[in-house]
């Protein structure tokens, strides 16, 4: 039985009164099962660089898994990447999730002074940085000579304890292919991917595990999104918004399109209380409901074998 999990978005605002290890502190205190954070290093607005900001709440908490939610690939050197990854990996007790994506943002790319892709060399680049992530954290020596990315008999040490889970923030049909291929997780962004267009993504996904040979249950499928609980007003298109048990339905229905993980930006007034609601009000109504369907999914398949 799959269990489900849930994750919170904790801000990289650097503005007067943040506080992104009391945010993930107090998630980690209503029951939340990870935290992620985005990562856009360049811009007007005052903002922390994710990693070192996910390396103080992986210090300041116990429990939560920690996420990036996605870590732009042009920005880092993939060998780099492997071994912040490793690091933060060990020091944190197995707890980090990483989250990839091909770079979003093009005038960001280029404002940091790195060359900007064209979106097929942004899935290569990828795709590329995770085969030298996974060499560099499992072989000796390791050598990768990509079109975008390479190594030359790299050394890096110490090796992963565990296998770090790698999940993709990915869209079109090669992106979705290369996560069926090679990733852990998909964690798409329902602004970018509404519940009417999953069902084909997401076949897409488990059809590159199954010719790649892979068990398409190894992947977690994620769903990111933005609530809203008794909304003051009608939300735009993409919020989960309406009452706790309208939410809570909404949210039962993602599950029954294959997610078993969501990740919650609350939105609205009132962001504190609004997580506050969600994690009371909404999850034990969503996890009792599952586990409903879950037995009664059972009963129905021991009835039809009998």
């Amino acid at each position: 039985m799959t269990e489900l999990s849930f994750g919170l978005s904790v801000s990289t605002s650097a503005g007067n009164g943040a506080d992104p290890v009391a945010a993930a502190q107090r998630a980690e205190a209503l029951g939340f099962d990870f935290i992620s954070a985005p990562d856009h290093p360049e811009g007007t607005d005052p903002t922390l660089e994710t990693w070192t900001m996910l390396a103080w709440i992986a210090a300041s908490t116990s429990r939560l898994g920690i996420a990036s939610k996605v870590l732009g690939v042009p920005f880092r050197p993939p060998a780099l990447t492997a071994k912040m990854a490793e690091t933060m990996d060990r020091l944190s007790n197995g707890r980090l999730i990483l989250g990839l994506g091909g770079g979003y943002s093009d005038d960001e790319i280029r404002a940091l002074g790195l060359p900007a892709r064209t979106p097929g060399e942004k899935i290569t680049g990828l795709e590329d940085t995770i085969h030298i992530l996974r060499g560099l954290w499992s072989q000796q020596r390791f050598s990768y000579h990509g079109t975008i990315s390479r190594v030359d008999a790299a050394e890096m040490e110490p090796k992963p304890r565990r296998r770090i889970p790698i999940w993709l923030g990915t869209f079109g049909p090669r992106a979705l292919d290369l996560t069926g291929r090679l990733a852990d997780g998909w964690i798409p962004s329902i602004g970018f991917a509404p519940p009417e267009v999953i069902p084909d993504m997401r076949a897409r996904i488990l059809a590159g595990a199954r010719e790649a040979g892979r068990d398409p249950r190894e992947i977690t499928c994620a769903y990111h999104m933005q609530t809203c609980i008794d909304p003051p007003s009608k939300q735009p298109a993409g919020v989960v918004a309406g009452s706790p048990e309208e939410v809570a339905e909404q949210l039962l229905s993602f599950i029954g399109l294959g997610f078993t993980a969501m990740n919650f930006s609350p939105t609205g007034p009132g962001t504190d209380e609004q997580i506050e609601r969600l994690a009371r009000e909404v999850l034990p109504m969503v996890r009792a409901g599952s586990r409903e369907s879950r037995l009664a999914d059972r009963s129905a398949a021991r009835g039809f074998l009998t």
